[in-house]
Formats: structure tokens, C-alpha cells, sequence
């Protein structure tokens, strides 16, 4: 289960890709689109947009869909809150910053387990880069791919983890080009998400792709959003 939650937490994320904008045609070196998501990312206190994913599970040839709202809330007291409604299929994944809640209402069950085990338990990379707590340049190699640009002009980056995980052993990045042309000229980038797409593989060939949009950042999300009550009639699952 912890697997699962993880999986679906970094796919959602990460773990985490935005806004398809109109291209600027300037061109970046590779530090400068790192730059970009660094700054931008760095300057949210919460994020809130929709999501469509589509997961290709290599063991069974067999691809997943789903789709819902993905909301993230900083905490200076330690990791991010954050909250995944999928609408399709109906399932919620929400955690307060020290326990996660997987609640399936369709079975009456939730279950419940410690983010910090999740943490520990080899998610550290994958959970710091969705909650904005890592930094992308501290946590992996980077490199352009296919060519560095998309059609669109967007940059394309490839992401290696430096601490090696079962569930993630490569990220694909989707960045979009007018925010990288706006860090260009001012030089430093503020108030926005530029991650379009990315893509998760992990160490079995599994694929997930998420795209988002509806974007809207730093609009004082309250942290009650971040909390579960357990339905009158609900299993509870300890993990």
C-alpha cells in the first residue's frame, strides 16, 4: 500500500507538471531552465490545479486513467500538506504533513499511514520534489532530451535520482518556455508553476504522465483543506 500511495503521490506531483503557454523563442542554456522551476517553485506557498494521468503499467501491458484536483500547502514547520481528489476513479489521498489518509469511498475504507515511514521508507527524493522541499539540481543529474525543445519551443529535461529508488528511476520534464524567457529577462522568476508535463518511470518499466491545468498558485489556502475526518461507517486501515 505504501508503494501504491507513493506512486500515485509522485505521479501526481511530483512529484507535479503545468500550463501549456505560448513559446518564447529565446534561447536558455540548461542552468537557466533549472534556474526556472528552482525560483518558481521555491517562491509558492501552496498550488492548486487540475490533473489528468495516464499510468502504462509495463508488468500487465495495461494503461490506467485518471483525473482530479492536486492542491500542496508549504509548512515551515516541516513537510508540505497535500491533498489529491481524483474524480476518476473516485479515491482521495490527503495528508496533513505527518499522517496520510487513502481513502477509497466506494470500499467504506481508509487507510492511514505515517509520512514520515514513507519518508524513511525510500520516498525521500520522491516526496521532497513534489512537496518543493528538495531541489532538483541537489537530487538529480540533468540533461536536455530529444533535441531540448518540444514543438512548442518548451524545454525538455531528463532527470536522473542521485540516491537510486525503486519507484522512480527516471523523470522527464516539460518546461514551459515562457516562463524560462521571462527568467531570461529579469532574472529571477516568481508566482508561478512552469512545469507542463512530466513523466515518471520506474525501475520496472512502469510509465505515468500527468498533465495540469488550471493553475493557480499562492491563494492562501487554508490548512483545514488539509485535514481528514473519518465517515461515520468507514474501516480504518493502519499502516
Amino acid at each position: 500500500m505504501k508503494k501504491f500511495i507513493s506512486l500515485i503521490i509522485f505521479s501526481c506531483t511530483v512529484t507535479l507538471n503545468l500550463l501549456s503557454a505560448p513559446p518564447a523563442r529565446a534561447e536558455a542554456k540548461l542552468k537557466d531552465v533549472i534556474s526556472t522551476v528552482e525560483q518558481s517553485y521555491n517562491s509558492l506557498a501552496d498550488l492548486q490545479a487540475s490533473f489528468s494521468q495516464k499510468t502504462f503499467v509495463a508488468s500487465v501491458k495495461r494503461e490506467q486513467k485518471g483525473n482530479g484536483t492536486l492542491s500542496i500547502k508549504k509548512n515551515s514547520k516541516g513537510p508540505a500538506m497535500f491533498r489529491f481528489d481524483y474524480t476518476k476513479p473516485q479515491q482521495l489521498i490527503v495528508s496533513d504533513g505527518s499522517t496520510v489518509w487513502y481513502y477509497l469511498p466506494e470500499n467504506r475504507q481508509v487507510m492511514v499511514s505515517d509520512l514520515k515511514s514513507l519518508l524513511e521508507g525510500g520516498q525521500g527524493v520522491t516526496l521532497n520534489y513534489l512537496t518543493g522541499i528538495g531541489r532538483i539540481s541537489r537530487d538529480f543529474a540533468i540533461k536536455p532530451f530529444n533535441g531540448g525543445r518540444d514543438a512548442k519551443g518548451n524545454y525538455l529535461l531528463e532527470l536522473i535520482p542521485k540516491t537510486p529508488s525503486r519507484n522512480l528511476a527516471k523523470l522527464e520534464m516539460t518546461v514551459s518556455s515562457e516562463d524560462v524567457g521571462i527568467f531570461l529577462k529579469k532574472g529571477k522568476i516568481r508566482n508561478t508553476f512552469p512545469i507542463l508535463t512530466s513523466v515518471i518511470y520506474d525501475q520496472l518499466g512502469t510509465r505515468t504522465t500527468i498533465d495540469f491545468s488550471k493553475v493557480r498558485v499562492n491563494r492562501g489556502l487554508p490548512a483545514s483543506l488539509f485535514q481528514f475526518k473519518v465517515p461515520a461507517g468507514v474501516e480504518v486501515l493502519r499502516h
